[in-house]
């Protein structure tokens, strides 16, 4: 459950570290690599693909292009022109000569992900950032062309999605890849520390973990008032089409969800709980609340709540209580703190974090490029899968709102999108519809199949 790396480290001929770190180099930079000035100076740069350039891949793309030792971006790839273009910019004017994407290598569509990865393959990085839906695809092609990976959350938005996912983290496995999961609390140092304290019993037996993500409304544009055409509109509200993102309990909980395991040292093993729309009447997919218990094989409980909705009490964070204390620690809790007995109150602090800042996001790509660089065994799929199917297992049990096993979500051959592969324009059909009053659909306890 806590992801630690083996530190073993191999040796690395110079043909092991093209075709393991440097992505598809030029002959003549091949010829360089004799003299051994040219190979500390062009060699051992790691060439990096960033495949989705929204907000969350711009930031990916600057903290791949700040880890130690020389890094380039040289492709980029998005399904919208102006997106890769703002990327491109923002990413330029930070970094320089490090960015490198002439016009012959900014793909646009629903394949530029292959030419962009192709450009660098084998052996480079690529940074897969778009919208989960789309991830396993991305994934699988990835580790089929040799090169390694970070991957943003959420990973698969459902269990086929999950499967495909595992299967190619157990393929880069095999070939010696290198791939790194977007659950950048695992690398917050204080976060890391208190978890440990937990581990160690000094909050006694771990009973019960709370996971909440409760604030405002989750944004909605009409891209179709502007010309874009219903699948360009969807893609660019994803976190509001369950197909996209795989619920707000999904890709918006998983830091929590995972935290919480991660305390507890345990996947569930079952759940149910509920959700709708109360308030919301943005056309879209969306529920505005969640409230989902979850059953660990020892009988402790793991219950989370997730709401967007205006003018309501708001928290973001893990409350994990033990038989003797609790602790208040998770995304959205930059100073993780544990307590002695149940009440949160300085008096009964007992522990916080004492040591010095720590940038987690920055923190994922150092240890994924050193161990590219080092060639250490790091692969964080298996961990970061099970974190994504924890999520996917509460939106089941809420949308239907049966009792689901982790079993049976797992066997499931429900796919929230099929054919996902097939689509070639933004002009193709989008995976789910509007009815003739403008809605879409929305799950209903009692009433919708997740199996």
């Amino acid at each position: 459950m806590q992801g630690s790396q083996s530190t073993r480290t191999q040796s690395t001929s110079r043909r092991q570290f093209l075709q393991t770190c440097g992505g598809s180099l030029t002959a003549a930079a091949v010829l360089a690599a004799r003299s051994p000035r040219a190979w500390a100076a062009e060699q051992n740069t790691i060439r990096v693909v960033l495949v989705g350039c929204g907000g969350r891949g711009t930031g990916a793309a600057a903290n791949a292009l700040l880890t130690a030792g020389p890094t380039r971006l040289v492709a980029m790839a998005d399904v919208f022109a102006h997106r890769l273009q703002s990327s491109l910019k923002s990413l330029s004017s930070q970094f320089g000569q490090k960015v490198d994407v002439p016009p012959d290598r900014q793909f646009v569509g629903f394949d530029a992900f292959k030419k962009a990865i192709d450009v660098i393959a084998p052996g480079g990085v690529a940074l897969l950032c778009t919208p989960p839906a789309f991830r396993p695809i991305h994934l699988e092609y990835a580790v089929a062309k040799g090169c390694h990976v970070f991957m943003e959350k959420s990973f698969a938005v459902d269990a086929p999605g999950i499967r495909r996912v595992l299967k190619a983290g157990e393929e880069a496995s095999r070939k010696n890849l290198k791939i790194a999961g977007g659950l950048m609390s695992r690398h917050y140092k204080p976060l890391e520390e208190a978890v440990a304290r937990l581990h160690e019993g000094i909050i006694g037996q771990r009973i019960t973990c709370w996971a909440y993500r409760v604030h405002g409304p989750v944004g909605f544009h009409d891209f179709r008032k502007e010309g874009r055409s219903e699948l360009a509109h969807q893609i660019g509200n994803y976190s509001c089409y369950t197909w996209l993102n795989g619920s707000f309990l999904l890709d918006w909980l998983i830091h929590n969800l995972d935290v919480a395991c991660w305390c507890k040292d345990a996947w569930p093993v079952s759940a149910q709980g509920q959700g709708g729309r109360q308030v919301r009447t943005d056309p879209d997919q969306l529920f505005d609340h969640y409230a989902v218990e979850y059953s660990f094989a020892d009988g402790t409980r793991l219950f989370a709540q997730g709401r967007h909705q205006a003018n309501t009490w708001g928290f973001w964070g893990d409350v994990i209580h033990g038989s003797t204390g609790c602790a208040v620690l998770g995304e959205g809790v930059p100073h993780p703190r544990i307590y002695k007995g149940h009440k949160p109150t300085p008096e009964n602090l007992i522990w916080e974090y004492k040591g010095p800042p720590c940038n987690p996001y920055q923190v994922e790509h150092d240890l994924l490029f050193e161990a590219i660089r080092q060639d250490k065994p790091y692969n964080e799929t298996e961990r970061s899968a099970k974190a994504a199917m924890v999520g996917i297992l509460g939106r089941m049990a809420a949308e239907s709102g049966q009792e689901i096993t982790w079993e049976a979500a797992m066997a499931s051959n429900l796919e929230l999108a099929p054919g996902l592969e097939k689509i070639a324009s933004l002009d193709d059909p989008a995976p789910v519809r509007a009815d003739a009053n403008g809605q879409y659909p929305i799950a209903k306890p009692g009433f919708t199949k997740v199996l």
